[in-house]
């Protein structure tokens, strides 16, 4: 069984410490970058300047979410800043397969995320094309939310149906995300799980890290 992959928020780092912050989650897979424009959800965070220093200190993949009205602007910049995988909300794109060929032919894996209430089969026609699905457990916007359980059937359904078609579509879970649930998301086929607040207020990132794969 592959290792499940565990994707650090940087969300919740301590921004003045930057360096110190992603060094010591080094045992992580990748980082998780949550890019917000203020209007499809409320507030902001990672402009380009913030991205560009986590890639020139971190050797680690980068994994972006673009909450933002106008997700193709957003393609370009964050390949030429090294971002590898980029997942966008299809609701905020006319043109779904255009979008996920043009991540893919800069590079970069692609997918798309739902929020919590979207059903899976908005993604009947699209899911073939894509390397991943970003399933929010919770409501995309802010970090520190508490897990909406009814997530765990979507991964399930979601699962069975990537091997009912005999996919290579991996599941990234993203919200709430801890060592009290991470067991149940492994189990019931997430691939890769987004952890913010319970990783870099931990007193140990990598022993966090650790629990969270489930050894």
């Amino acid at each position: 069984m592959p290792k499940t992959q565990i994707a650090a928020s940087v969300l919740s780092c301590d921004f003045g410490n930057l360096e110190k912050e992603l060094q010591a989650v080094g045992s992580a897979d990748m980082l998780h970058l949550d890019v917000m424009d203020g209007h499809f959800v409320p507030n902001l965070s990672f402009g380009q300047p913030l991205i560009k220093k986590v890639r020139q200190l971190s050797p680690l993949p980068l994994d972006a979410h673009l909450m933002v009205t106008n997700p193709a602007e957003y393609v370009d910049p964050l390949a030429d800043l090294g971002v590898n995988w980029l997942s966008f909300h299809q609701e905020c794109e006319y043109h779904v397969h255009r979008l996920v060929q043009r991540i893919k032919d800069r590079g970069m894996k692609a997918g798309i995320a739902l929020n919590p209430a979207a059903p899976i089969s908005t993604l009947e026609c699209i899911l073939p094309e894509l390397d991943y699905v970003l399933l929010m457990s919770v409501n995309p916007g802010f970090s520190g939310q508490k897990f909406i359980p009814f997530v765990l059937e979507k991964v399930r359904q979601l699962k069975s149906w990537i091997e009912e078609k005999q996919l290579s579509t991996l599941i990234e879970v993203d919200g709430g995300v801890n060592s009290d649930n991470s067991a149940a998301l492994i189990s019931a086929g997430a691939d890769i799980l987004v952890s913010a607040s319970h990783i870099f207020q931990s007193l140990n990132y990598s022993e966090t890290i650790r629990s969270l794969r489930g050894f």
